[in-house]
This record gives structure tokens, sequence and C-alpha cells, in this order.
């Protein structure tokens, strides 16, 4: 199996993946290790979409991470004894530029100094009024224990995710059908749009519309089965 290794420290896991009995290269790669956490993984499913992970842990926080040793990790997948886990994506599009995310979608006044005014609108429905905050989050059932999670005091294991981000006025969390599809209107701006921990960011004027939704890609995650 041939495998490329992605992590800010992945120096440190490269003799035990070899030892493992994986090739590691450079490109082509079967599978990619993820060594880290949550943002690694993130940042590997940009870097390298499509193509299975495998999750080393490195770090405190990575959920999708196996309780098992690395080694035991590598010598299981090694041994064809692992599942595969698809982890459902968000798309988010606006002015001709598409962004997928992972963990969440992330739009945000561009100045901290004011708030921006925008709608709403699922499946084409309006929400109703304008709603005046520092804007929107929408997570996937893996970014809903991040982000979303900090400003609703939940998580969900199925759907959208809906949180409004320091409204002036009270505005539930929703959790929208996977299917369901969100368009946010920049009333007043500029905001800005993120998704997951990506370095890209665009930037939405007045007038301008967002529209979030599942993505038809998927990422997927190698999890070594207990003997």
């Amino acid at each position: 199996m041939k495998v490329l290794i992605f992590g800010k420290n992945k120096s440190e896991i490269e003799a035990l993946v070899k030892q493992g009995g994986f090739e590691v290269v450079e490109e082509n790669p079967d599978f990619v290790v993820s060594y880290g956490g949550d943002g690694t993984l993130m940042k590997a499913e940009h870097a390298y979409p499509g193509i299975p992970k495998i999750l080393l842990k490195d770090s405190m926080i990575c959920k999708k991470c196996s309780a098992l040793p690395n080694e035991d990790i590598l010598k299981a997948i090694s041994e064809n004894r692992y599942t595969t886990e698809e982890l459902m994506m968000l798309e988010v599009a606006t002015d001709g530029k598409t962004l997928c995310a992972i963990n969440d979608v992330t739009i945000h006044n561009k100045d901290p100094r004011h708030a921006v005014r925008y709608t709403v609108s699922i499946n084409d429905k309006p929400m109703g009024h304008t709603i005046i905050g520092d804007g929107v989050i929408l997570a996937t059932p893996f970014g809903s224990t991040g982000y979303y999670r900090s400003i609703t005091d939940s998580y969900f294991e199925v759907g959208i995710g809906l949180a409004f981000n320091n409204s002036t006025e009270q505005s539930d969390h929703i959790i929208l059908r996977e299917d369901g599809v969100i368009k946010i209107k920049i009333i007043r701006g500029p905001a800005l749009v993120y998704a997951d921990n990506q370095l890209e960011e665009v930037q939405i004027e007045e007038g301008a519309e967002v529209t979030i939704k599942k993505s038809g890609k998927k990422a997927s995650i190698l999890t070594p089965n207990v003997a």
C-alpha cells in the first residue's frame, strides 16, 4: 500500500509507517495518513480530496481517531482489517466560486465593529425578517461539536446544522435534512465566507447571495476493526 503522510510533525511517524509495511510516497498514494487531529484531517482532505484517510493521533482533539495505539491502527489496516466510513461534506457557492467543507461553513462580518444584515431562505422559503449579527455557521454532523456547539451548546448526528452567531434577536438554531438548500442574502455587508480551516476566503458584497448544500463529494476514513 502506498501512503502519503500529511501533518506538521509527519517526520515523527514516518519510521513507524514504514515498519507497518507501507510504502511512503510523495504523490499518487492509495491512502493519506493524517497525522495530527481534527484540524489536520480537514487540511488533508482539502489538499488530497477523495483519497481515503488513515487517522493517526498527534493531538488531544481528534474525534474520529481510534483509541488504539498508532502502531495497532497501521497493523490492522495493513492486514485489511478495517471499515471505510464516509463523511458528508458541504458545498458553499457564491459569485462563481465554490468551496467544500468537511466540518463547517462560516459566514462572518468582515469588520468586527459592524454587524452584518442578512436574510435566510431554506428550500426557497424565506425565514422571514432580516437578521442582524456576526453571521451564521452551517455544520455537518462531524463539525457540530466545534464552532456550532460553542454557539448552540448542542450537537447532532444527522443533517445540516444552522446556527446564528451573536444575533441581536433570539434566533434558535435549526437542524435541516441533508437535502436542504440554504441561501443567505447579504443585505448589509461586506461579509466573508470560510470553509473549514482553509486559508482561502470569499468576500460577499451587499446584495450577493450564498448557497450552501450537501456536496456530491464525500470524505473517507479508514477505521480499524478491533480484533
